[in-house]
């Protein structure tokens, strides 16, 4: 099972840029594209945060591959 996730698709379906996240969510715009490039795997309360910026149910941005 792989998990993908989708922040950036969602990210850029709602023209928001890696900036304008990082200010909604609080989480920085280097750890932001960090996530984005699968260089780190961000905690729970950072999806949170995230999808709650991006005005999505945290469970949009996940994808599980079998």
């Amino acid at each position: 099972m792989h998990i993908e996730m989708l922040v950036k698709e969602v990210r850029q379906e709602k023209g928001m840029t890696i900036a304008g996240l990082s200010r909604k969510s609080g989480v920085s715009a280097s750890h932001l594209s960090d996530i984005e490039k699968n260089f780190k795997i961000p905690s729970l309360l950072v999806m949170v945060r995230i999808a709650k910026a991006l005005d999505v149910d945290i469970t949009q941005l996940y994808r599980v591959k079998w």
